[in-house]
C-alpha cells in the first residue's frame, strides 16, 4: 500500500558524488573505446535528467526516450500510462550511442528503450550508462558505466528524484508479496 524511505544505504547520501563518478567512468569509457562525439539519450524520467547532465559533460547533443509502448509489463504491473512524445532531435543512424538510465533492475526498461531506439534507426553502437544497478537481473543486460551497484530485499527499489537536485533513495513497498 504505502511505501517508506530507508536509509540502510549511506552510499545514497551523496548522489552527487555518484554522479561525479559516473562521469568519471563515461569519459574513461569514451576514451578507452575511441568514441568521440557521442549522442546522449535519456529514458524518462530520471535517466533523462541524468542524460542531460551526461550530455553537458561532454558537450553534445541530447535526446529523450519515452519507452511506455515498448514495455513488456503492462498486465503484470497493471500500468496505465501516460505517453509523452519521445525526442531525438538527430539521426541516429551509424552513431555511438550512450543510453542513459538512472537505475537499471530488471532491465527491461533497457530493453524497450533499445527496441524504440531501433525504430529510429541503426546506431554504430549503444554503450548503456547508469547511475545504479541493483542485483535483481531479469534479461542478460549490463551496464558499461555504473557509478554503484547495489543488493535490494524483495520490495524495495531505488527511484531518483530531481530535476533540479538528483538524489537516490530506497522505497520499500508495505504490501510487496
Amino acid at each position: 500500500m504505502g511505501a517508506t524511505r530507508t536509509p540502510q544505504y549511506p552510499e545514497l547520501a551523496d548522489t552527487p558524488a555518484l554522479v561525479t563518478n559516473l562521469l568519471d567512468q563515461v569519459d574513461q569509457l569514451l576514451t578507452s573505446q575511441n568514441i568521440e562525439q557521442p549522442l546522449v539519450i535519456g529514458v524518462h524520467t530520471g535517466g533523462a535528467w541524468l542524460a542531460k547532465v551526461v550530455a553537458s559533460h561532454l558537450q553534445v547533443p541530447f535526446g529523450e526516450l519515452d519507452i511506455t509502448f515498448y514495455r513488456d509489463d503492462f498486465s503484470k504491473n497493471g500500468l496505465h500510462p501516460i505517453v509523452r512524445p519521445s525526442s531525438l532531435p538527430f539521426n541516429i543512424n551509424d552513431r555511438h550511442l550512450l543510453l542513459v538510465d538512472d537505475v537499471l533492475m530488471s532491465g527491461r526498461t533497457v530493453r524497450a528503450a533499445m527496441n524504440e531506439l531501433f525504430d529510429f534507426g541503426r546506431p554504430a553502437s549503444i554503450k548503456l550508462i547508469t547511475l545504479c544497478s541493483v542485483n535483481q537481473r531479469e534479461l542478460p543486460i549490463q551496464a558499461d558505466a555504473c557509478a554503484l551497484t547495489l543488493d535490494l530485499a524483495p520490495g524495495q527499489y531505488l527511484q531518483l528524484q530531481g530535476p533540479e537536485v538528483l538524489q537516490l533513495s530506497i522505497i520499500e513497498h508495505a504490501n510487496h508479496e
